[in-house]
C-alpha cells in the first residue's frame, strides 16, 4: 500500500492488472477472491494479508457483488476513487462486451428456440443448484437460520413480487438484531489504511439512499422507459445480499412479469453469463441490450454497479467501528439465511419449472451439477458441455 500521490503510471498499472483479471477470472465470486489475493496480496503486495481479509469481510457485509466491491476497494486503497473506477472498468468491461454481443446476436438471428439455448438454460439449473448447496452449508449452519431460509422460501413463492423480497430482507434483519447478537465474534484483522475522507464517505452513502428513494418515484411520475430501466437495475444492485446468483430473483421479478424480456430470453442470457469471466452482475448488460440495444446494455451496467460503488466508498472509512456492533453482525447473519431461501425460490420458479420439462433435461442437469460439485470442473467448461448436451438432446431416443 502507498499513501503517496498517485501518478498516471500508477493508475495505468491498476487498469492493466484489473483488465487482465477481467479476461481470466472464471469461476464466480469465490474464485475471483482467490485471483485477487494471488495478484494484489502475493504478487504486487498492495495489501497485506490482514488488510485484504478486512476488505473481504466488509464486502461480504454490504449488499451488492462482493468480488467486484473487493476489486473496487483495492483500487481505492491503491489509487483513490479514480483508482477504484479504473479497477472496476478493467475487471468488468470484458464480460460486459461479450454479453452485449451475445444479446445482439440472439436478436439478429432469432435463435431463441435453438437446442443449444436450451442447453444454456440447463446449465443455469446446475449452476444455481451448486450455488445453493455451497451457500446453504455456509449461511444456514444451525436450525434457527435454516428455519429463516425455509420461511423466506415459502413467502417468496406465495407472493412473487419485488416488494416481497424487500420485506423479507428487512424482517430478517430485524430478527437478526434481536436473536443473533450473541453469536461469537471472529477475530478482526487490523484497521485498513486509506486516504478516503469521511466527508466523501458520507456524501456517497447519502447519494445511495437518495437514489434508492427518489428513482422509483421519478420513474412513476415521468413514465420514461430509460429512467424506469435505471431504477429497476439500481434497486436490484442495491438490495442483493449474498453474491451474484442472488441477483437472479430480483432481476427476474423486475423484467419478466413486466414483459420487458421473455422468460426464454432471460434464462438464455443467464446461462451465457456463466461462460464469461468477471462478475455475474454483468448479466445486466445482456438484459439491458435485449431491452434497449447497446445504450440499454451500458445503462444497465452503470445502474446495477452504481450502488456497489457508493456503498464501498461510503463504508470504508467507518468499517472498523461498524464491524464491532453486535446488532449489525446479528442482522447480517439473519439476512444471509433469508437470502438462501430467496435463491431456492428463484431456483424453482422460473429456472426449474421452465427448463426441466423432460427426463433427459433432468439427466443432463444432474450430470452438469456433478461436474461442478464433485469433479470441480471450471464453470466455463461446464457451459461448453451443456451447449453440446443441449444440441444432442433432441436426438436421444427417450
Amino acid at each position: 500500500m502507498t499513501t503517496e500521490k498517485n501518478t498516471f503510471r500508477d493508475l495505468l498499472v491498476i487498469l492493466w492488472i484489473a483488465t487482465r483479471l477481467g479476461f481470466t477470472s472464471f469461476g464466480g465470486p469465490v474464485a475471483h477472491l482467490g485471483y485477487f489475493h494471488e495478484e494484489y496480496v502475493r504478487r504486487k503486495k498492495w495489501l497485506d494479508e490482514k488488510a485484504y481479509a478486512d476488505l473481504v469481510a466488509l464486502c461480504q457485509f454490504l449488499p451488492g457483488p462482493a468480488s467486484s466491491q473487493v476489486g473496487i476497494g483495492v483500487g481505492i486503497i491503491r489509487g483513490g476513487v479514480l483508482g477504484g473506477i479504473l479497477a472496476f472498468l478493467g475487471f468488468t468491461l470484458p464480460s460486459v462486451i461479450i454479453l452485449i454481443l451475445f444479446a445482439l446476436a440472439l436478436h439478429q438471428f432469432s435463435f431463441y428456440d435453438a437446442s443449444f439455448i436450451h442447453g444454456l438454460k440447463i446449465v443455469a439449473v446446475a449452476v444455481v443448484a451448486h450455488a445453493i448447496m455451497g451457500m446453504g452449508a455456509k449461511l444456514t449452519p444451525d436450525l434457527p437460520r435454516k428455519a429463516i431460509a425455509i420461511i423466506a422460501l415459502a413467502v417468496m413463492l406465495a407472493w412473487q413480487t419485488t416488494i416481497t423480497q424487500v420485506i423479507i430482507i428487512l424482517v430478517a434483519a430485524a430478527i437478526g438484531i434481536f436473536f443473533f447478537q450473541k453469536q461469537e465474534r471472529q477475530d478482526q484483522p487490523a484497521r485498513l489504511r486509506l486516504s478516503l475522507s469521511k466527508k466523501t464517505a458520507i456524501i456517497s452513502i447519502t447519494l445511495f439512499f437518495i437514489l434508492l428513494g427518489v428513482l422509483p418515484i421519478a420513474s412513476q411520475i415521468t413514465n420514461w422507459q430509460w429512467l424506469a430501466m435505471f431504477d429497476s437495475f439500481y434497486r436490484s444492485g442495491a438490495l442483493v445480499f449474498g453474491g451474484g446468483h442472488v441477483v437472479l430473483p430480483l432481476l427476474e421479478q423486475e423484467f419478466v412479469p413486466t414483459g420487458w424480456v421473455t422468460e426464454q430470453e432471460f434464462l438464455a442470457g443467464y446461462g451465457a453469463a456463466q461462460a464469461v469471466p468477471g462478475p455475474l452482475f454483468t448479466f445486466a448488460a445482456y438484459l439491458g441490450t435485449v431491452i434497449g440495444g447497446i445504450p440499454g446494455g451500458l445503462l444497465a451496467t452503470v445502474a446495477i454497479f452504481l450502488p456497489a460503488f457508493l456503498l464501498i466508498i461510503g463504508s470504508l472509512p467507518f468499517w472498523h467501528a461498524l464491524r464491532h456492533i453486535s446488532s449489525v453482525r446479528g442482522a447480517l447473519l439473519s439476512v444471509n439465511a433469508a437470502v438462501v431461501g430467496l435463491l431456492i425460490a428463484a431456483f424453482y420458479q422460473p429456472i426449474w419449472t421452465s427448463t426441466i420439462i423432460e427426463t433427459k433435461d433432468f439427466i443432463l442437469a444432474a450430470i452438469l451439477f456433478c461436474l461442478l460439485a464433485f469433479w470441480k470442473l471450471p464453470s466455463w467448461v461446464v457451459v461448453i458441455i451443456g451447449l453440446i448436451g443441449g444440441i444432442l438432446l433432441p436426438y436421444l431416443p427417450f
